[in-house]
């Protein structure tokens, strides 16, 4: 059996899954997502990603389509029914259908929800892991509501091309004031010259990561000091390690800034035990 999607209520088969073409999700970047890292057929970090749904749909005022228990129960139905034991589940929730006009719907619509699964290959996730990635930076050009998921990502799209064209996997946005913000699918953190750990705080115009709030946790417990507190381009080309955080990535050391080496070019102690803490912790917690 091929890939199952979620469209609607219904699962329908992957090739043929569609939305109407005035879902306002599809017109007008009218909905928000999540994407919830797999393990062993199950959900990781599952609490903080519901959490931050429900907080996205609020601030979007779109109702919830659905309970989380239901949504769990959905959620996992997708999972058995591609048969996926490590990988990725991705669920995007929209306003709904509505003929087109910018303001909301009145009366309002029943929102849209597309779930989609695939596996992921962890020997060769391993493998960049253990190689370390390049990144490259890009000026700051997202709009000032970067806390909300949505799937407005524009911006996110055109920095990943140009990660691409110069060899590296991910870009990291930079500020007017010369600092990074965060990746365009990640949260960015250096070890410092001190070997302080460093990301930036949610006070700025980033995404409030769940891996990242877990990696902070598991930062504590090793008893690692850590500060949320901007760093500039150049205190990253010179940190002893580099990497970024997120339900794709993980935990996925940075080797090279612009061309330049991080530390010695290679993976550093920090981030490849934190990795692995992590991929440990999220197996157990898994749901």
């Amino acid at each position: 059996m091929g890939r199952v999607a979620y469209v609607n209520g219904r699962f329908v088969r992957h090739a043929e899954a569609a939305v109407h073409i005035e879902d306002r999700g599809y017109q007008l970047a009218d909905a928000v997502y999540e994407v919830w890292a797999v393990f062993g057929g199950r959900l990781a970090d599952a609490a903080g990603h519901f959490a931050r749904l429900k907080r996205s749909l609020g601030e979007l005022r779109i109702a919830a389509p659905m309970s989380d228990a239901a949504l769990t129960i959905v959620l996992r139905e997708t999972l058995r029914r591609n048969r996926i034991a490590d990988g990725m589940i991705y669920l995007q929730v929209g306003r709904g259908v509505a003929a087109r006009d910018h303001a909301f719907p009145n009366p309002p619509v029943s929102p849209s929800v597309v779930i989609t699964a695939r596996p992921v290959d962890l020997d060769a996730s391993e493998a960049r892991a253990a190689a370390g990635v390049g990144v490259v930076t890009v000026p700051e050009s997202r709009w000032g509501r970067c806390d909300i998921k949505t799937v407005g990502l524009l911006p996110n799209v055109l920095a990943k091309q140009a990660a691409r064209e110069a060899g590296a996997v991910e870009a990291w946005f930079v500020d007017d004031l010369g600092l990074v913000t965060e990746g365009a699918s990640s949260n960015a953190w250096i070890v410092d010259a001190e070997g302080r750990l460093r990301t930036r705080d949610i006070q700025a115009n980033i995404l409030r990561g769940v891996t990242r709030l877990s990696v902070m946790g598991l930062i504590a417990e090793s008893g690692l000091d850590l500060e949320e507190r901007a760093f500039t381009v150049d205190e990253a080309k010179s940190a002893r390690e580099a990497f970024v955080t997120g339900a794709g990535s993980l935990i996925l050391p940075v080797v090279r800034i612009d061309g330049a080496k991080v530390g010695d070019g290679a993976p550093g102690p920090v981030a490849k035990r934190l990795r692995e803490l992590y991929i440990s912790q999220a197996r157990r917690n898994a749901s």
